[in-house]
Order: C-alpha cells, then sequence, then structure tokens
C-alpha cells in the first residue's frame, strides 16, 4: 500500500492494520530531521516518546483501535500549549527552564484520540507576533523561501504541516495566529467559532479573543481534529455545547450565496494576492455560486481596537515580568505590556461598545449569504528578518497598510473562519482565502470549503516534493 497522504487516510489504514503507526512516525522523523536545521520549526523534538507511542498504537488488536479517530497519526503542539512533563517555553527565556504539570483539554483529546505528539513547534514569545521569532528559539523560516517569514505565531506549526513534518498541528489564534501562517506556508488552517474546543491555559477564562485550532493538509483533516477536540469541558467556562458531528464534512449548498469583498473597505492589498483572489472567485462563479461584492463595516478603527485589547491582555497576563525579568523579554512584548498599562477603564468599555456594534452591522451583512470571502493576508510572505519587516501604518488616503486581514474576526469571534490556500502567486509564494462563516456554523464553513478547495489542485513547497 502506498504511505497515506492525509490524516484522514493515515488513521484509516492503521486502524485497518493496513498501514504502520511505526513506519509514519519514522518517516515524519525523518522529514522533521531534515528540515529543522534550515527552517527552525520546532523547539523539540520527542522522537523516542513517538517511537514509543507508535509501537504501542500498532500492538493494539484491532478492535482495540476502533475508536482511535487519530490512529497512529504524527502531530505537533505549539509551544504555547503545555504538555505534562515537558518543555513548554512560551517562547520566552523567562520560561526557558519551566516544566509543564498537566495536559490542557485539548492535548487530553488528542492523545486519547491516537494522535503521536512528535514535538512542539516555535512560537514568537507568548504568541505576541504575527510572525515568528523570538529571543529563545531564533527566527521560523518559509518553507517555500527561507528568506521569507513563516507567519505567527502558530508559524512552527505552519511549517510543521506545510514540510509533511506532521500531517496535523495545534495552533492558537487571537488575532489570526492560526490564518496568517496557513496564509503564508499554503495550507488549510482554522479558527473554530469561540468556545468550539475549550481554552484552559490562558490566567483568564474570560477572554473573547482566544481560539485553539488546526493547521492541515485538506479541508477533512482539519475538520478530524475539530471532531475530535470539539465540545464542552468545564476547564473552560465559555465552551460550547457539542453539535452534530463535523466530520466527515457535510456538502455544500448546491448553489452556495456568497458576499465577497477584496479588501473589507480599509486593506492594501497586493497586486499578488489579488490577483490570486479574483481569479479563484471567477472560478467559485463558475462552478455555480452567486457571488455579490460587498461593502463591510470594518474600519482602521476596528484595527486599532484589536491591538488595545492584545496589549490590554499582554499588560495582565504577563505585565508583572517586567520587575524581575526586563532583560529577558522581547521589546516588541515590553511595548506591548506598556501600551496595556497606558489604557483606562473607560475606553476599554468604549472599546467593548463599538466591538458590539460592529458585531451587529457585520451580522446584518452576513444575513442572506451562505459566507464572506476575502483574502487571509493582504500580501505574500514578508522577509523572515524582523529588521526588514515593515510596521503596520496607516496610510494618508485612510487605507491599512498590514500583512494580514485576520484580527476582525477575532473581534466577531463568534463566527468560524477558514484559511485555503489560492495557489501561488507570480513570485512563487502562497496566500490564502479566508471563509467566515455565520456565528456558530463551523460545519458549513468546512462544508464550503471542502468545495472551493476541489477548484485548486493542492501545492506544497519542495520539502514534500
Amino acid at each position: 500500500m502506498a504511505e497515506p497522504k492525509s490524516a484522514v487516510a493515515l488513521s484509516e489504514a492503521v486502524r485497518r492494520g493496513e498501514a504502520s503507526a511505526v513506519a509514519a512516525v519514522e518517516a515524519c522523523l525523518a522529514r522533521s530531521q531534515a528540515v529543522q536545521p534550515l527552517l527552525n520549526c520546532f523547539t523539540e523534538i520527542y522522537a523516542e516518546d513517538a517511537r514509543a507511542e507508535a509501537a504501542r498504537i500498532d500492538a493494539l488488536p484491532l478492535v482495540g483501535r476502533v475508536d482511535l479517530p487519530l490512529c497512529g497519526v504524527p502531530i505537533a503542539i505549539k509551544d504555547f500549549t503545555p504538555l505534562a512533563g515537558r518543555r513548554t517555553t512560551f517562547g520566552s527565556k523567562v520560561y526557558r527552564d519551566h516544566v509543564a504539570e498537566h495536559d490542557p483539554v485539548i492535548v487530553q483529546r488528542l492523545k486519547a484520540a491516537g494522535a503521536i505528539i512528535l514535538g512542539h513547534t516555535t512560537t514568537p514569545e507568548f504568541a505576541y507576533s504575527g510572525s515568528t521569532q523570538s529571543p529563545l528559539w531564533g527566527i521560523t523560516r518559509n518553507p517555500w523561501d527561507p528568506q521569507r517569514t513563516s507567519g505567527g505565531s502558530s508559524g512552527g506549526s505552519g511549517v510543521a504541516v506545510a514540510t509533511g513534518s506532521v500531517f496535523l498541528a495545534e495552533g492558537t489564534d487571537m488575532g489570526g495566529s492560526i490564518r496568517i501562517p496557513a496564509s503564508l506556508c499554503g495550507i488549510v488552517g482554522l479558527k473554530p467559532s469561540f468556545g468550539r474546543i475549550p481554552m484552559d491555559i490562558l490566567r483568564t477564562q474570560y477572554d473573547t479573543l482566544a481560539h485553539f485550532g488546526p493547521l492541515a493538509r485538506s479541508v477533512d483533516d482539519a475538520a478530524l481534529f475539530l471532531s475530535v477536540c470539539e465540545g464542552p469541558d468545564d476547564a473552560d467556562a465559555l465552551s460550547l455545547p457539542r453539535l452534530p458531528p463535523v466530520f466527515p464534512v457535510a456538502e455544500a449548498p448546491r448553489k452556495p450565496k456568497l458576499a465577497v469583498s477584496l479588501d473589507l473597505d480599509m486593506h492594501v492589498v497586493s497586486d499578488e494576492v489579488a490577483g490570486l483572489f479574483q481569479a479563484l472567485i471567477a472560478d467559485i462563479e463558475k462552478a455555480g455560486a452567486e457571488i455579490a461584492w460587498v461593502k463591510t463595516p470594518f474600519t482602521v478603527q476596528a484595527a486599532k481596537d484589536w491591538y488595545a485589547l492584545w496589549a490590554y491582555c499582554f499588560a495582565g497576563d504577563v505585565g508583572h515580568l517586567l520587575e524581575n525579568h526586563r532583560d529577558d523579554l522581547d521589546s516588541d512584548v515590553i511595548g506591548l505590556i506598556e501600551k496595556g498599562r497606558r489604557l483606562d477603564i473607560v475606553g476599554l468599555r468604549a472599546i467593548e461598545h463599538r466591538r458590539t456594534a460592529l458585531w451587529r452591522e457585520f451580522a446584518k451583512l452576513l444575513q442572506g449569504y451562505d459566507a464572506l470571502l476575502c483574502p487571509t493576508t493582504a500580501v505574500t510572505a514578508p522577509p523572515a528578518d524582523p529588521e526588514l519587516q515593515e510596521n503596520d501604518e496607516i496610510l494618508p488616503d485612510g487605507r491599512y497598510r498590514s500583512v494580514d486581514m485576520t484580527g476582525h474576526f477575532n473581534l466577531t469571534s463568534s463566527c468560524p473562519v477558514l484559511s485555503l490556500p489560492m495557489g501561488l502567486a507570480g513570485n512563487g509564494m502562497p496566500a490564502g482565502l479566508q471563509i467566515v462563516g455565520h456565528r456558530h456554523d463551523d460545519r458549513g464553513v468546512l462544508a464550503l470549503g471542502k468545495w472551493i478547495e476541489a477548484l485548486r489542485t493542492p501545492q506544497f513547497p519542495p520539502f514534500l516534493a
């Protein structure tokens, strides 16, 4: 039997005894060891533990594998997410020797489903950035061009999946941190509805920006990951009830009605990304969709509000580290903490008022459509060296220049958002399409994503050739 190319195919083959978990782990270890020196996507690789778990799975009788939906699938976990008994650094020198005491719910569920954790993946310090570099682990590079960034903050997870070092990887998304690396690395990334997967790794249970989700090679694989990890748990007071099964993915509407925006009425979108987006929208329309180019409610104020909330999170969650660990912290993290400390209570409440108004306007826009489509990132991958990256800025004409177009959908956090590869631009780099669904309609977004995915031939970087 040929080597399975997807998590779905591998898990099915291992359950039937037609493929070996040990062989899958060895192939992924060989790939990760070849990729790591050039791209730096792992903080640590747990080779011997992965081999032992694979051998345990292969020794199970077939009847003991039936209820393991990720049976023998090598995966990776972001170094922002604890693994019991393993060093979990959050990308920070401050936690260089920190060993986690317990597994969060998402890790418990992945392990219980038969997944094999191959390693921890790189993240910028405390997952603060849309590119992946940290004082502790250095720069993580793009598999299509190592001189460019992988995106972030789940950049290591994106690279690990794109290069075939693992079949699936876990990421976190507070402003695009799953979708940005998915777009820049040319893979699938899902920000589920807020609360779909219990989020129990933060110091507060009442954050409304943060999501767990998968980075994957296909919509089916992302849906399989979600099916394993979704569902309520008292560890997260805001986690959602379980809905009907998300996997296998349902069929999309025969003639989907789709709202479309190139720039969300505020972003500066590069010619490379615009060309990919317009070509894909034309193909979606040819395939039978009803397309409506719409005006959206997003403004530069929304981008400012997201950034203010991000700074507020840093001031409250890691601001105490300034007193004794300033010299160990990334200078940009220090800047976020200091900005957050300057916010006042009334100003924060005003942000919540604007956030509420934005949600109401966006929900009204979605009425009558199955989803909104827009680019995930406004550009293809920028340089990997932080010194060569441009800062976000508001241009004289009022438009916003930034890498990503994702944070708006953390403000409207109940909406699931799927990033799909659109193909390669003229510069040889990938970019993604965002599919933004109705509140809590993860299943509808995945169905539409699988339908659109079929319009493009999958392309992976040379490491998979």
